[in-house]
């Protein structure tokens, strides 16, 4: 038996280059309306393919702004559901019958800011949220802290049309234990959509999550965005992401420098044939993890 899954995911460049220290408003306006139109023909290409999941990237329709400490950054938050980009993304989403994972910034009220994604279902239909839960602080060009609150509604997995879904946003990858709740929580595709440069954690970028994969028996989406943004100029945005197995195989690459769309078939059936043989849910033992919290 099969009960294929046709997912897709999207990397892109972010279009217009502010000034350092200079942009504002009217300029952040026109850079989401510019990454907003592009991201909106990828999701038409990905329709017409028959995409039924569909992931942008962190903070899809923006530059990774996080690269500098200014306050004007805060006008690309936007509230969700009721904010422009979500509007538009769901519209999009029932005439393609296309379940899809879209992360921005949230604007919770003034001064109270997330780094969130939104799940829509493949009718339209706002299924809830994920609001990333570990925020870096890290010199030189990551600053979120600056930016984002911590997460504050757990690991949500939403059932959709197609299959149940969950989402971790980039850094969070780098701590195991969200990852386990999304498993325990019933995910059977968990997208992490990231902004991540070359350097430092680029070898961990095919080992952690493989390794999430096959310690929880789903499918991982794994999407980053490419080039490089001045006038920040923190690093090459490697593109490279990649759809991985329940055993941990990536199974689908893009390429590291060039936009693209991603499609490949994920079959669910996958997930009961590895967790029946590599019984990890059945051989925990939570009451010895005491620890984990403790300290």
């Amino acid at each position: 038996m099969s009960n294929k899954i046709k997912c897709g995911l999207v990397q892109a460049s972010n279009d217009i280059i502010p000034p350092l220290n200079a942009a504002d408003s009217k300029m952040i306006k026109q850079i989401q309306k510019n990454m907003l139109d592009k991201h909106v023909k990828f999701a038409e290409e990905a329709g017409k393919q028959g995409v039924q999941i569909l992931c942008f990237q962190e903070l899809f329709n923006g530059p990774y702004f996080c690269a500098e400490q200014n306050p004007a950054w805060y006008d690309m938050a936007e509230e969700i559901p009721n904010g422009p980009t979500i509007k538009k993304m769901q519209e999009l989403a029932a005439k393609h019958k296309m379940v899809m994972v879209i992360p921005i910034y949230e604007k919770e009220q003034t001064g109270v800011y997330y780094n969130t994604a939104a799940v829509i279902d493949a009718d339209g239909s706002y299924l809830g949220k994920y609001r990333k839960s570990h925020i870096p602080q890290v010199n030189p060009g990551f600053w979120e802290k600056f930016y984002f609150r911590p997460g504050n509604l757990g690991y949500p997995v939403f059932e959709t049309k197609y299959a149940k879904v969950g989402v971790y946003i980039c850094y969070d990858r780098h701590f195991p234990e969200g990852a386990r709740v999304l498993g325990l929580n019933g995910a059977e595709i968990v997208f992490n959509p990231s902004a991540t440069v070359a350097g430092l954690s680029e070898y961990l970028w095919k080992l952690e999550q493989p390794a999430h994969a096959a310690a929880n028996g789903y499918f991982i989406g794994a999407i980053n965005r490419v080039g490089n943004e001045s006038p920040w100029n923190i690093g090459e945005f490697y593109g490279s992401s990649y759809f991985c197995n329940p055993r941990g195989q990536i199974i689908a690459q893009a390429t590291r420098d060039k936009e693209e769309l991603l499609v490949t078939e994920l079959d669910l059936e996958e997930i009961a044939q590895v967790r029946n043989t590599w019984q990890f849910y059945r051989d925990r033992r939570p009451e010895t993890y005491e620890e984990l919290v403790a300290l």
